[in-house]
């Protein structure tokens, strides 16, 4: 079982559910990492195993788990390695770095050995965001015990311009090898998204309230924050999508929700994803954008209410 202690929880910023625990987890490689807990209200349908994308934190999810908790269901999340709370392996912290891609799977088996620890209920389901799509792909195929799952917005391919995949290639390949694996990805900021991006023309989400919400969070704790990645995260990602890309959809009922106006991640390795899933399914959204579970009311709770359903479908 994972190490377990207190953790700081920033409440002021999440909007969450009052009922909320949060502790340090230490994985079996040393790394300290922070999972926070929102109860349901009332009796549960079951635990939601919550995978964020890079960059975020827990209290971002904090409106998601109000939606969740209230539809009847446990939700544990997790500051991976390298970004939230979470320790930070470069000296300079806004870097979005990881040395191996499935390190992730540690922090992973942390997380289970906590919600086993702390009994959560049964059914599990997993939701995977962004690059928690892929970590969690990778995750249901080394067994992760869930019942069902759903994915918005997966990275299951990084999104790389026509013109940039030959560098992108080269970079990833050779970026030991040139002394650059530490150093941001060209075209890159060394602040997050949120903090140096106005709202109009941003690329996450058409709601300008729950943008105001993210960029609030970075004012009030700018220790949350992470910029873009290093040439090793990218070199790590690429490979980590090709090899998920060659195996086969695992055997669990999934539904994937992908916005008509996704910039962010490689649309089309989802729809690839999704033709070979038997028992998956495809939910495009009308003019969502990136974060589909940040979007304008009207999607939020259409979204909430297709991926619940599914999750009480499979008990």
């Amino acid at each position: 079982m994972a190490e377990t202690a207190p953790a700081p929880y920033f409440s002021e910023i999440a909007r969450g559910p009052d009922q909320v625990e949060a502790h340090w987890l230490t994985t079996q490689d040393g790394q300290r990492i922070r999972a926070g807990l929102w109860r349901s209200h009332g009796p549960s349908a079951g635990t939601i195993l919550l995978f964020p994308g890079r960059t975020e934190y827990i209290e971002k999810y904090g409106p998601l788990a109000i939606d969740l908790t209230d539809r009847g269901f446990d939700v544990l999340t997790v500051d991976w390695r390298g970004q939230g709370l979470a320790d930070r392996s470069l000296s300079d912290g806004r870097l979005g770095h990881v040395a191996e891609f499935g390190a992730f799977q540690l922090d992973v088996a942390a997380l289970v050995a906590h919600a086993e620890a702390l009994n959560l209920p049964r059914p599990w389901y997993l939701l995977g965001h962004s690059m928690g799509g892929a970590i969690g792909l990778r995750a249901l195929h080394e067994g992760l015990p869930v019942a069902a799952c759903a994915f918005t917005a997966p990275m299951w391919a990084i999104r790389i311009p026509f013109a940039l995949r030959p560098a992108a290639r080269l970079l990833a390949r050779f970026g030991t090898a040139l002394g650059v694996s530490e150093k941001l990805v060209p075209t890159t900021t060394i602040e997050q998204y949120v903090q140096v991006t106005p709202f109009e023309g941003n690329t996450l989400t058409n709601d300008p309230e729950m943008y105001a919400f993210l960029q609030m969070q970075m004012t009030q704790h700018p220790e949350l924050a992470l910029g873009g990645p290093t040439v090793q995260w990218l070199s790590q990602a690429m490979l980590e999508c090709a090899d998920l890309r060659a195996r086969p959809s695992p055997d669990v009922p999934c539904v994937t929700f992908l916005g008509e106006n996704e910039q962010i991640v490689a649309t089309e390795a989802i729809h690839d994803r999704m033709a070979r899933w038997p028992s998956g399914k495809l939910e495009m959204i009308p003019d969502a954008q990136h974060e589909i579970l940040m979007e304008i009311p009207q999607t939020r709770r259409q979204t909430c209410a297709i991926l619940t359903a599914h999750f009480k479908k499979h008990v």
